[in-house]
């Protein structure tokens, strides 16, 4: 009897997990996508349309992707997933363009481009929180290890050349941090795979060639 119920709550935490994470994310999500739908349809900059359809991706790609029973349990990887997922987000318009729209909205259709060539990589596997959730390493993950987040990175700076306050440079610093954190979280993680340690082998880098 004892054993039975220790298999069902087996099988049932990484369900409850992936219903948590998802529930939260998708919420957190759905709000910063209206307010910078909102945003946008007062100002008609394309620049917070394009942040619209970024976050939008996320949502949808939660939604379908499929659970892992390799989730980290660890409340500090945890809370690194969130705080780096949703920090950029409070990221708000304001201030003096540095260049150009046209090059702003290039870097962020860029940035969301290499993300949704990540995503497609991963298919159901996309994740907020470090898990094993299988070794990809077709499409992007040819070249850096985490493309997403080098995505993210890309689309943040074409925001904040066209949004360059103080306010938004504390932000994505903040969530840069939490993010190279939340990177080293998910190897550690995927280290427990022979299969991911060959592949680190293969591709050295995990989000900037040359640099880290």
């Amino acid at each position: 009897m004892k054993s039975a119920i220790f298999q069902l709550r087996k099988v049932k935490l990484p369900f409850a997990l992936d219903m948590l994470e998802r529930a939260t994310a998708a919420t957190f999500l759905s709000f910063f996508a209206m307010r910078f739908l909102d945003d946008y349809m007062e100002t008609g900059k394309v620049i917070l349309l394009l942040q619209v359809v970024a976050e939008c991706l996320i949502i949808g790609f939660l939604l379908v992707r499929r659970i892992s029973n390799q989730v980290s349990l660890s409340p500090t990887d945890w809370c690194v997933a969130v705080a780096g997922t949703i920090l950029p987000l409070f990221a708000i318009p304001g201030g003096e363009p540095l260049v150009p729209v046209s090059l702003s909205g290039a870097f962020m259709l860029t940035g969301i481009i290499i993300n949704i060539w990540a995503k497609l990589s991963l298919r159901r596997s996309f994740g907020i929180v470090a898990a094993n959730r299988g070794v990809k390493t077709n499409g992007p993950y040819n070249f850096v290890r985490h493309p997403m987040y080098f995505g993210y990175v890309v689309t943040q700076i074409g925001f904040l050349l066209a949004n360059p306050t103080i306010h938004n440079i504390v932000c994505y610093l903040s969530a840069s941090t939490f993010q190279v954190l939340r990177i080293l979280a998910e190897e550690r993680t995927l280290s427990q795979d022979q299969e991911y340690k060959i592949y680190t082998v293969k591709v050295r880098n995990r989000l900037i060639p040359g640099v880290f």
